[in-house]
Parts: C-alpha cells; structure tokens; sequence
C-alpha cells in the first residue's frame, strides 16, 4: 500500500536511475493545498504501483500557484508502464477534486553529482530551492562541465552561507538543461545568501564569473518550495 511520509528525499540515493521533475500550475494559495491533498488522497486508496518507485514527492511553490512533483524511479521504463497502466486513474481523480490544473511539462534527469558539509549536523530542509539552468542545445559535455566548474567555484567559495545544506546536481536526458536540488535551512537563508555580494549566491569570485558566463548558457531560474507531501510504500 502508499503511506505518506514527512521526511525528505535523498535525491543521491543510488537507486534512483530516473529523477523526474514536473510543475503544475494551480493559480491560488488554497487550490495549492487542496490538490496536495487531492494527490494524497488519490495515491492513498490505491496500491502502491510499482517497486521500482522509491518515492513520490510534491512541493508547494513560494509563489503561492504552483507545485513541483518530484518522483525518484529505478528506471524511465518503470515509469512508463506506470504511465500505461496506473498513471491516469489518478490524473482523472485529482481533476475531478481540483478543475483547471496546467501541467507545464515534464523533465526527465540523471544526478550527477552531490555535495554539501560532510557533518550535516542532523539538519532537516526547512526550504528547497531548485535552480533551472537551460544551455543552448543539446551537449551532455558542457552539462558536465559546467557542473564541475560550479564545484571548483563552491569548492574556492570565501564566504559559504551557513544555511546551505546540500545541492543536489541533475542533467537532463536531452542534454540541454541542469537542475540543482538545493536543500536550504530556510527560505530567509537562502534570501540571505543572495543578497551577499556577488552575482547570485557565490561570491565576486573569478571562479564564480565563469560559471556565471559559461558559453552557450541560455538562462537559469530559481525557485523556492516547501515539502509538502511525500509518498511511499507501506
């Protein structure tokens, strides 16, 4: 069976060999809450539907219209028997409690690398922050590099903010984009960080203006969550 949970995912769990992120579109504060409890409700009365799902995720927007789903599968063929057999009768539900939710896409990823204090010193995520950066075309080299030049530049960082946990790197299948998971005391800590000197959260740093220019960067957006709502098996 499915259970709800409150604890956070490991996003570098080496089990998860197909991270998939989504955002919905909702529009207001309480059409939020009720599809978190739409989804809850929906995934509840049904069997869990496949081993190879460690876990379903679904995070409420600091803009207060969106959600993020995030699920961590074994593999993209799981997921989609999921999509074959399973994955509609709970679309039809949640629709049916919330009218008019926008579906704005789904991007399917690999992590790459993780890192953060080696002592997390039991620390839970009270914010995460996903960080969307878009290349200009596909080029699986340039997403790994440029991830590696954002570790030697965090690696060099003068003046870490303390509230920074973990960042999480993923690259996209189609080799055009990188998401960072970054997991953040709070919300405040985060709006902390960037308001430090420097472009974003690194400092004015050579290393960090590198990153900052990287060719064939196209854009990069950032977005605050709270977890709100995690399913696993029973």
């Amino acid at each position: 069976m499915t259970r709800r949970t409150d604890s956070h995912p490991d996003p570098a769990d080496p089990r998860v060999g197909a991270p998939l992120f989504s955002t919905w579109r909702v529009g207001t504060p309480l059409r939020q809450r009720r599809t978190v409890e739409a989804v809850a409700v929906a995934w509840e009365r049904r069997p869990w539907p496949a081993d190879d799902l460690l876990g379903h995720h679904l995070y409420t927007g600091h803009d207060t219209a969106t959600l993020l789903h995030y699920s961590q599968w074994a593999s993209e063929q799981a997921y989609e028997a999921f999509v074959r057999t399973r994955r509609q009768e709970r679309v039809d539900e949640i629709d049916t409690a919330v009218p008019g939710i926008e579906r704005l896409g789904l991007g399917r990823y690999r992590h790459y690398r993780s890192g953060g204090p080696a002592d997390r010193g039991g620390r839970v995520p009270g914010c995460v922050v996903i960080v969307d950066v878009e290349f200009e075309g596909p080029d699986p080299d340039r997403q790994r590099a440029w991830v590696d030049a954002v570790f030697e530049a965090l690696e060099n960082e003068p003046a870490p903010h303390p509230g920074g946990i973990a960042a999480h790197f993923h690259l996209s299948t189609d080799g055009t984009r990188v998401l960072n998971y970054a997991e953040w005391e709070s919300a405040q800590a985060h709006l902390e960080a960037l308001a430090a000197p420097g472009d974003g959260i690194g400092s004015a740093t050579a290393l960090w203006e590198r990153v900052q220019t990287w060719p064939g960067l196209k854009s990069s957006t950032v977005s605050r969550y709270d977890h709100a709502l995690g399913l696993v098996p029973e």
